[in-house]
């Protein structure tokens, strides 16, 4: 009887295994593509003037138009940059806020022992499952009697320190969970206490997860409307989410040219801190979620 040769089977799987990988990378491609889209109409949108914003949906425009940027930075009552200022101030505040407060806060669940600690760490867990908006009447009142509002700094700041983003310790709290107990347990051998167990040890090991927490804080502050809305009232105040609205008027009419080109500026301050931290956002995600 015929015997089929060996290699018969490998140069017969070989087409199929080549089409197959042809498949997956056309899928991915058309995702990416469906994804980026509106990012890069935006980008191309920001040199087209506004009746071809209107009438073309091609990403290139007809007619570049790069004066946007200069009647966006320069058009409304305050320049731009003042509010990108603000936003860069607030934002950085609130990422040194929310990783020092959390950082602590997740120690203390993690590694230390204090009467009903599980029915404390239930109760922060359970505040993930409480809509933000609900807070926002009580927090304004609470805020106007102190006298913070449109007082950037302190309603927009001061909740952090006080380790309010239950998520950042969850997630800290999951990593701290996968370091070794017996690098605690050398160092009080070495006659470190608790807050030195912290100090040279939690702290230097929990970058990964710091930096996540950074990241995250500084994107979702940075893109934050509704809260800086309601408790800032001075346009010297005002953010870039604010300032961008500013470029629609009572009446409706917007300036889309020039809000395009200031939105594509917008996204650049985030871009550029999640790619020089990426690779350490990537590993605290993985770590903290694997590890419990």
């Amino acid at each position: 009887m015929a015997t089929i040769p060996a290699s018969a089977p490998v140069s017969s799987r070989r087409p199929s295994r080549t089409a197959r990988q042809a498949v997956r990378i056309a899928i991915l491609v058309a995702m990416l593509a469906v994804v980026l889209y509106p990012l890069v109409w935006m980008l191309g949108s920001a040199f087209k003037s506004k009746a071809e914003i209107v009438n073309n949906l091609s990403v290139l425009p007809r007619e570049w138009t790069p004066g946007n940027f200069r009647e966006g930075w320069s058009s409304l009552d305050v320049s731009f940059g003042r509010f990108f200022i603000n936003s860069a101030v607030i934002a950085g505040l609130t990422v040194l806020a929310n990783a020092a407060s959390c950082l602590v806060t997740a120690y203390a669940f993690a590694r230390l022992r204090f009467p009903l600690r599980k029915f404390w760490f239930a109760i922060m867990i359970g505040t993930l499952l409480l809509p933000g908006d609900v807070l926002i009447i009580p927090q304004y009142i609470l805020f106007k009697w102190l006298g913070w509002i449109d007082t950037p700094l302190l309603p927009l700041i001061v909740p952090k320190l006080l380790a309010t983003e239950a998520f950042f310790v969850f997630l800290m709290v999951q990593f701290m969970r996968g370091i070794p107990r017996e690098l605690d347990e050398a160092a009080r051998i070495d006659g470190c206490g608790p807050y030195a167990v912290f100090r040279y040890v939690l702290a230097p090991l929990s970058v990964p997860a710091i930096v996540t927490t950074a990241i995250f804080s500084f994107i979702w502050t940075w893109n934050d409307f509704f809260t800086q809305l309601v408790y800032l009232n001075d346009l010297q105040k005002y953010t870039v989410p604010i300032g961008l609205r500013l470029f629609m008027d009572s009446t409706g009419q917007t300036s889309l040219g020039p809000m395009f080109a200031m939105s594509v500026l917008s996204l650049l301050p985030i871009f550029l801190f999640f790619v020089a931290f990426q690779r350490l956002l990537v590993e605290g995600i993985n770590t903290s979620g694997l590890k419990g």
